[in-house]
């Protein structure tokens, strides 16, 4: 039981609402949202009180510029025409911080002497509490000053406030006729200030998690819109994941990162398939041909057992070698499809043919080779570019009638070709790309004694893509088939060019 739900594969859980990418996308844009409604909000509501401070401490300047005219003028103290509302107390202080007159909200209060110290600043100011550097502002007689100073007051008038009131205060210097200095303070309640402030605020604490809401709403429904596509794929690849490599992800029709996402998920479907098709067709064939000298062999081993004497020991010799060929070639297309890179070094290729003609035995028919003298190096692994060479000399034997020729020479752009010829039927062009298939015989070739198992040309092309190259199959002077390898040529050879396997 252990072992089966070792073996058994893992379903992927569904993930959880809170960590899907539509979640995180929702909460991320809401948050950012948040974040900048508050700081925006922040900010109005500093320029709305900011305005309306400045407001009430221009109404209250307006109001202590009336008093210091009347005072300038010569109007006694007792009979000044002061503002008589509840939210514009004016109160006119001596020298000696004697109140000279006041309205009725500060007729008993005490004097605002310590305001009337303060440093002057213009009505124009934006903080509360910042003020100039310039104290002497007092004016010429019967005139009153040009600045005024600003401040920000909290007093209790009447009962309607009993935890008091804050004001805007503005104290300006006047100068009677006689040469009296008295400051005048009128203050504008900033009452409405407050309430407008307070309102907005309100309101926007009332908006925001509506907005809030809508924005996630939004966001939601857009990234589900914009993710359906991929739970498509998604569902699709966990059905394909059964078998059916031959289905593919529905691809959107909008031409945006999903679309293409679906496009290259088919493209490696399509590659997938036709390489698990090619495979499976490789193991069918390989198994065939296998099967075929393995039952000779033990047919002739159970008749040699049965009868000693008629055992044909050339028979289980070929059979054996013929054996040892198929595997040696599925070993190595094993390896090229597996993406072995060959251990590719400096060599000769005119030397590499001098050599395996050199080493060739049991030919048919003899090998004419036009080799040049000076060296031809290319970058190639020596015996990969040596099993090349003998496959086509092995193809070119099985259909030549008379000879075989080898010739090795430059090629254009600074390669080296290698041509392999023969005098035989040929191929036609319709077979001259069929033919490096695997385990592919031509008609007049299909008999396992002449044609081989069809493993040879396949070799050739995948060799000689691994190294770079290239080969092509024309017809050969005089009639017959040339088998054309070109290869990338390697720097100039030292005298000694080193063999690598």
């Amino acid at each position: 039981m252990a072992e089966q739900a070792t073996a058994a594969p893992s379903q992927p859980r569904p993930p959880c609402w809170w960590g899907s990418v539509r979640a995180r996308t929702t909460l991320a844009s809401t948050l950012v949202v948040a974040l900048a409604l508050v700081a925006a909000g922040a900010a109005v509501l500093a320029e709305l009180q900011r305005n309306l401070v400045d407001s009430a401490g221009l109404q209250a300047e307006v109001a202590a510029r009336g008093v210091a005219t009347q005072v300038a003028v010569g109007t006694p103290f007792d009979h000044l025409n002061l503002p008589d509302e509840n939210d514009r107390p004016v109160q006119v202080v001596a020298a000696d911080r004697t109140v000279l007159a006041a309205g009725d909200d500060l007729h008993h209060a005490p004097p605002l002497a310590d305001f009337a110290r303060a440093p002057h600043r213009t009505a124009t100011s934006d903080a509360r509490d910042d003020h100039d550097d310039d104290d002497d502002d007092t004016p010429a007689r019967g005139s009153a000053a040009d600045h005024a100073t600003f401040r920000t007051v909290a007093l209790t008038l009447h009962d309607d406030h009993p935890a008091g009131q804050d004001f805007r205060f503005a104290g300006l210097l006047a100068t009677t006729p006689t040469g009296r200095t008295v400051t005048i303070y009128a203050g504008s309640s900033l009452n409405t200030e407050r309430q407008a402030v307070d309102g907005v605020r309100d309101a926007m604490l009332i908006g925001l998690p509506a907005l809030l809401l809508v924005v996630a709403a939004v966001t939601w429904l857009v990234t589900r819109r914009a993710l359906r596509p991929v739970e498509g794929i998604r569902a699709e690849l966990a059905e394909i994941m059964g078998g059916d490599l031959s289905r593919r992800v529905p691809q959107p029709a909008s031409r945006d990162e999903v679309a293409r996402l679906a496009q290259t998920t088919n493209v490696t479907l399509a590659a997938l398939e036709k390489s698990v098709e090619r495979q499976r067709q490789f193991v069918a064939d390989a198994s065939h041909e296998l099967r075929s000298p393995i039952a000779s062999l033990r047919t002739q081993l159970e008749v040699a057992r049965a009868h000693p004497h008629l055992l044909e020991l050339d028979g289980l010799i070929e059979d054996t070698v013929r054996l040892e060929r198929v595997a040696s070639d599925l070993l190595l297309l094993a390896r090229l499809d597996a993406g072995e890179r060959p251990r590719a070094g400096r060599l000769d290729l005119a030397e590499l043919v001098r050599d395996e003609l050199a080493h060739r035995s049991g030919d048919r028919l003899p090998v004419a080779a036009d080799l040049p003298d000076e060296p031809l190096p290319v970058s190639a692994s020596h015996t990969q570019l040596a099993r090349v060479l003998g496959n086509l000399l092995d193809n070119a034997q099985r259909h030549a009638c008379s000879v075989v020729r080898v010739a090795v020479h430059r090629g254009a752009a600074g390669t080296v070709a290698l041509d392999v010829t023969d005098d035989g039927p040929g191929v036609p062009p319709a077979d001259r790309d069929r033919i490096f298939t695997r385990f592919i015989r031509l008609d007049d070739a299909r008999t396992r004694d002449e044609g081989g198992a069809g493993l040879g040309l396949a070799i050739v092309r995948d060799v000689i893509h691994r190294h770079g190259g290239r080969i092509e199959v024309g017809d050969a002077d005089g009639g017959g088939a040339r088998f054309t390898v070109t290869l990338p040529g390697a720097a100039h050879l030292n005298d000694h060019v080193p063999a690598v396997p």
